[in-house]
């Protein structure tokens, strides 16, 4: 029958008590997604353009000059046609990569404080004394 003494020259009793011992486990705590959306936005820009007008130009005959014209010039009604042009803004568009997106996982460690009860063992010591006489 023990009665928790260990057995020898010196009687003598093991106290012990509880250590925290603290490990880490891994679970998940949440997902990440990387998606791409499209979103419109206006965009205004100035070009430049350019059209032709008509212009008269009126140049007088110098007076020396009158007597060069053919002797059978007679009047008539004659039409020209001239065909203006103008530029106007031409509008395509075209898709190029601007940026790469990358999504990296990264360890950041840091520390968490954790408070636990530990049990011990105390000795306590109870003298009885007997008095015989």
């Amino acid at each position: 029958m023990s009665d928790g003494f260990a057995s020898g020259a010196e009687d003598s009793m093991i106290r012990s008590e509880e250590r925290v011992r603290v490990d880490t486990g891994t679970y998940e705590t949440g997902k990440v997604r990387l998606g791409k959306y499209i979103v419109t936005e206006e965009v205004t820009l100035t070009v430049p353009v350019s059209h032709e007008e008509f212009r008269l130009e009126h140049e007088p005959i110098p007076a020396g000059n009158h007597t060069q014209t053919p002797e059978d010039a007679v009047l008539n009604e004659e039409e020209y046609d001239i065909v203006l042009h103008a530029e106007r803004p031409v509008v395509r568009m075209e898709t190029i990569p601007v940026e790469r997106i990358k999504v990296r996982k990264v360890i950041v460690t840091g520390e968490q404080d954790i408070t636990e009860e530990v049990r011990k063992e105390r000795i306590e010591v109870d003298l009885t004394e007997n008095n015989h006489g």
